[in-house]
Parts: structure tokens; sequence; C-alpha cells
């Protein structure tokens, strides 16, 4: 059994072309996935001047996808951070939002996701304040599918590091207020989760009052560290036996398009084949056909350098040998580890403080 699978485009650093994220829509649709959230970081018109209009040119862009995804068969959604808005959800932030709303029902939008993670939670009753925008919005919004993303979405203790500690019973009560129709994100036991169990998936749901609906911060490789390394091995630590714990699997992507569809059509396999699934053999069927026989097998073969070692571990004269040997290909996949080689996709600590 397959739980509905899909992507949330939500990471910091450069973004995707349009033309990009069609090709992945149209590649990983034929592999079970349905439903695609446009939310990076990176665009300012859904996450800090939210109460802004994308400009025209971007607007239209937005719209072309939309039709897109839907001639393929996936939900378009956008994935909206109306930031902080729920510190003084006032007359004016509603008139705000509503006008926001508007114009993404414009657009083709099938899908929202609001948005309140990576922010401060040092708001007096943050849940109800919360829940009550959601309510808000669900009651302006002729949409079947509402998800929501809460300010804490993992026990990982990382957040309340750097968002203030989490105030108590905070996931319970916010299960409690929403209506039972809207999904709530969950990453895991951490942010980026080396493993998700059925066991895990369980006590979340008693606490949420639902199934949750997975964002998986795997294959993303955003941050200083992170966007050092290409993430291409197959998916482990997610068995087959999770699709019954879940309302969903949404993958945030890696910063490269095409590379990132070697891990996720693994994804799709590992549900497929449950316990049959070989994660390396899995890897090198898919950079096959994401790649080419040629170019995937010599993806696996520089699995080491590519995933483990990485930038920071990589000799000038490893660097070398590895620019000319992907350089001789003409490929958007091989484009993209010599951009990944030249830096091109280094996310800084600046990006993820300002996007």
């Amino acid at each position: 059994m397959q739980p509905p699978l899909g992507i949330i485009e939500g990471f910091y650093g450069p973004a995707w072309s349009w033309q990009a994220r069609a090709q992945v829509v149209s590649r990983l649709a034929r592999h079970g996935y349905g439903f695609y959230w446009y939310a990076p970081k990176g665009d300012a018109f859904l996450r800090r001047r939210w109460q802004e209009p994308h400009p025209p040119a971007q607007a239209a862009e937005m719209k072309a996808f939309a039709r897109h995804c839907e001639s393929q068969g996936v939900a378009f959604g956008i994935g909206l951070s109306p930031y902080e808005v729920y510190r003084q959800f006032d007359g004016a932030a509603r008139r705000a939002l509503a006008d926001k709303l508007a114009l993404l029902a414009e657009l083709g939008v099938q899908r929202l996701a609001l948005l309140f993670d990576d922010m401060p939670g040092d708001t007096p009753e943050l849940a109800q304040r919360q829940a009550e925008v959601v309510a808000w919005v669900q009651a302006h919004l002729a949409l079947p599918d509402l998800a929501v993303c809460p300010t804490y979405y993992t026990d990982d203790p990382v957040l309340d590091r750097v968002f203030t500690p989490r105030p108590p019973d905070y996931l319970t009560q916010l299960g409690k207020l929403l209506d039972q129709g809207i999904d709530i994100f969950w990453t895991g036991e951490e942010v980026c989760s080396r493993a998700v169990s059925p066991a895990h998936l369980r006590q979340v749901a008693e606490r949420l009052g639902r199934q949750p609906l997975l964002w998986d911060n795997y294959p993303v490789n955003d941050g200083d560290r992170m966007s050092r390394h290409l993430h291409l091995r197959g998916f482990t630590g997610r068995p087959a036996s999770l699709a019954g714990e879940l309302t969903g699997h949404a993958i945030n992507p890696a910063l490269q398009p095409t590379l990132t569809c070697i891990p996720a059509i693994t994804l799709a396999a590992s549900y497929r084949l449950g316990d049959d699934y070989c994660y390396l053999a899995a890897t090198r069927e898919a950079a096959i056909e994401v790649l080419g026989p040629e170019l995937g097998r010599q993806v696996c073969d520089d699995l080491l350098a590519l995933e483990d070692a990485g930038l920071g571990r990589l000799s000038d004269e490893r660097q070398a040998r590895l620019r000319e040997c992907y350089g001789r290909y003409d490929h958007d996949g091989a484009r993209e580890v010599l951009a990944w080689l030249a830096g091109a996709y280094q996310v800084t600590d600046e990006m993820v403080q300002t996007q």
C-alpha cells in the first residue's frame, strides 16, 4: 500500500526554475506522486512580504505551472507563511489575508498549507491564536484540502533552542482546536529524521488527534552544512508499514531538481516493494531512469565523493577529476553536479536568516 505521495518545495537557498519544476512533476507523476506544494523559503511574497501580490510575470508562471500540474493529474498547492500574523490577527490582518487568498485562488491553487514553522513561539496561547487564524481561513477559502505546519513540528529540541521553548501541550491543544479535516505536518523525531517508525507516528497521532502528514526532510540539502553534499541515495528508514499511519508523505526536495528525482523514485519503490526493497539497487535503477545508463552508473559509482565526502573533504585534485568526468555529459543532471562543484548551490547562514 502506498500513501498519497507528493512534493513540498520548502527549502532555503537558490530557487528552482519553473521549467525544472514542470519536469520534476512530469517525471514523478508516473511514480504515483499526486500533489505539489510550492513553498520555497526564497519566495518573499509567501513569507515576509506575504501581504504583497506576486509580480505579474511570476504570477503568470505560477498559473502556467498549476495548469501543468493539472495536466499530469497532480494537485497544485501553495504553502503560505503569513509571517507572525497570529500575534495580532486584527481587522487589517484579516483583510490582507483575504486579499492574498483571493489572489492565490486566481492562480489555480487546489491545496493550501498554512505554515507556522521557523517563527518564534513565544506568543501567549500560541495554539489558540494559530487555530483562530486557521479557522478563519477555512471559513473564507473554498478549498477542500487545507494543511497546517505547526511552529513545533517535531520533538527535536533544536526548535526550542532556536525559536524559544514550546508551550506545554502545544500539539495536543492545536490538534483539539483544528477541524478534523485539516492535515497537520510532522517531520518525525528530528527536523531531518534519520528514520521514521510506525510506533512514533502512532504516538504523534494520539497527541494530534489524527494521523500526521509527513513532511520528510530528505533529500533536502539546504543550510551551510548540507548544501555541501548531494543527497542521492535511495530512501532508508521509511518502512512500507508507514503507509497505514499517515495521511500523506511529502518530501522536501534537494536544491538540484534533476538529481532529486533519484531518491524520490526510490521512495515510491520502497512502498511498492515492501520487504523486497533494497535501497542501493533502487538507487541504481532510479539513477539510470533519470540520467541514462552511462551517467546513472557514474553517479552511483561516485556516491562516496558526492554524498558522503562532500565539498569540504574533496581535494582540489579530486574535484578537478570530477569536473572533467561530468563535463563530458550533455545532461541536466551532469550540469547540476558541475554547478554544485563550482559552489553554485551553497546556502549561507545569511540566506537562512533572511529568506
